[in-house]
């Protein structure tokens, strides 16, 4: 019995000097996956992972609270130790699906409505957000009701919305009020939206429409019920 003991505190604190005092596992090395607009460098200096600190005390939370704040073109970031000298970054970017055209630049907007960065020129196939609110009548009353943020989170949800096969022709989403959402394409015909509650009965709507009217101009699904189409 005090034999088993006896080994068992030797194990034990030969685990301990292993884990906290052996130059064996130490950071040595940072990994970098998942990036593609953001360089794995960028993201490591933003890290600023502790090389030559022990594996087991580096603490990962506050690294992925630096990373995050420094690049806000991350949505996630996971710090894995990777035994015996590694620290891995896997890294998702956040994705544009709106974009907000200011001072000749454009702001990305993504899934979540979160402006993350500013960029020179407009990533192909991602459409603009026009922001047309009035601050009179019941469109400022909408304002008021939902506020700016919200009103682009469900320009968002339009977007995300939009038949597949129409995504890549939509040029632009305006926002007038929260019930007055439309889509201009880029062959011009425009479609009115509404709100962006019941997103996929107005797609099927839509789809639908456009097929029986393939000659019209304007579409309005704002009812998805009762689809309209005019123009030729």
């Amino acid at each position: 019995m005090i034999a088993s003991v006896i080994v068992l505190l030797f194990l034990g604190s030969g685990t301990f000097w292993l884990l906290y005092g052996s130059d064996l596992v130490r950071v040595e090395r940072v990994s970098v996956t998942g990036t593609d607009v953001l360089t794995p460098d960028q993201v490591r200096e933003a890290a600023d992972v502790p090389l030559g600190e022990q594996l087991v005390s580096v603490d990962t939370g506050a690294i992925e609270g630096r990373t995050a704040e420094a690049l806000p073109r991350i949505d996630t970031v996971e710090v894995v130790r990777s035994w015996p000298d590694e620290i891995a970054l896997r890294v998702t970017e956040r994705t544009a699906v709106l974009l907000v055209h200011q001072g000749g630049k454009f702001v990305e907007v993504d899934d979540e409505g979160v402006r993350f960065a500013t960029v020179e020129k407009a990533p192909k196939g991602v459409p603009a957000l026009e922001m047309d609110l009035s601050r009179s009548g019941s469109a400022a009353a909408s304002l008021r009701r939902f506020g700016e943020d919200r009103l682009v989170r469900e320009a968002v949800r339009v977007a995300g919305a939009v038949p597949e096969s129409l995504a890549p022709e939509t040029r632009t989403v305006k926002v007038r009020s929260y019930d007055d959402i439309s889509l201009e394409l880029t062959d011009g015909r425009t479609v009115d939206w509404g709100s962006s509650e019941r997103g996929a009965r107005k797609a099927r709507a839509l789809t639908a429409l456009m097929k029986a009217e393939p000659d019209a101009r304007h579409f309005d699904v704002s009812v998805p019920s009762a689809p309209a189409s005019s123009g030729s």
